[in-house]
């Protein structure tokens, strides 16, 4: 068999449930010189015997491994992987038929860039779309520094860049080491966007943002910033607007606390915090989505 063009690597985790609709739809994609390895988290449900069938494509590999989070999971993929580009796509996602035919019509648009993400939906379980995300500029490295704007789904990654830059593996970062990654690759390449759109997030119960820790939550924000601040090469790319971090990144701890309904002052102390950072923040959408969820 000749070398797949795309290793996409789905790191899972008991979601025997939903991984079969995800890997139904890349065996739809119209372009076909892909492999699929899927890094089993340490599941205790039944993810082995939902993907053997699957198993018996050559295409797809699957590996079980210790739970470590899904850092170490998507690295552990990423080794495996053959490829030219490495796609980290969830296992309760779906892809859309055009994803991996658009992304190599990207590889070679922008002549085998480092980093590139294709647009994307949100939609409910029941299939009603509510996010569209096809509005990012041709480059949008100036534009992660104020949130993650970005669905894992839709990045891809040169296989030697995914080896020579990793996702940190630090267990109290999960849920944001993606973002860590993007903010360390917009430093030191262009990180092109196209705004077709390849994948669609379920947003399911399991994602729900009600029951959050917030010790865990107020950590993951504090390592974030720690990680972040550790990258020279970043702090020297986005030096001038890291207050413009700060004032996002608390506007964001404020929307989750509120949606979760935690108590009013815990939320608003965070908005205060935002514009401290960056008075201007008042004028943003975001600064009043949070408000509004804290305060109805």
């Amino acid at each position: 068999m000749p070398e797949p063009f795309f290793s996409v690597v789905i790191p899972t985790f008991n979601r025997a449930h939903l991984i079969g609709k995800t890997l139904d739809t890349f065996f739809q994609q119209t372009f076909f010189s892909f492999e699929i390895i899927v890094v089993d988290d340490g599941s205790t449900d039944n993810t082995d015997e939902v993907l053997a069938p699957y198993c018996m494509d050559s295409r797809v590999q699957y590996h079980k491994k210790k739970n470590e989070e899904r850092g170490v999971a998507r690295n552990y993929g990423a080794r495996l992987a053959k490829g030219m580009y490495v796609n980290f796509f969830d296992s309760d996602d779906l892809a859309y038929p055009n994803h991996l035919e658009v992304a190599y019509g990207c590889t070679k648009k922008w002549n085998s860039p480092e980093v590139f993400h294709l647009g994307y939906d949100m939609r409910t379980p029941d299939g009603h779309r509510w996010v569209i995300k096809n509005n990012l500029p041709p480059t949008v490295n100036d534009q992660l520094i104020n949130g993650n704007h970005l669905s894992c789904n839709g990045v891809f990654i040169r296989r030697d860049m995914a080896m020579q830059h990793p996702f940190s593996q630090d267990r109290s970062l999960s849920a944001s080491e993606d973002y860590a990654l993007w903010l360390h690759l917009a430093a030191r390449f262009p990180l092109h966007c196209c705004n077709t759109i390849t994948s669609t997030i379920i947003d399911h119960e399991a994602r729900s943002v009600i029951n959050i820790n917030f010790e865990k939550f107020i950590l993951r924000m504090e390592k974030l910033q720690s990680i972040l601040q550790s990258d020279e090469t970043l702090m020297s790319r986005y030096h001038s607007d890291w207050p413009l971090f700060l004032s996002y990144r608390d506007i964001y701890i404020a929307l989750h606390l509120g949606m979760a309904k935690f108590p009013k002052a815990v939320c608003l102390k965070y908005l205060w915090n935002s514009m401290k950072n960056n008075p201007s923040v008042i004028f943003s959408r975001r600064f009043y989505g949070a408000l509004k969820n804290i305060v109805l």
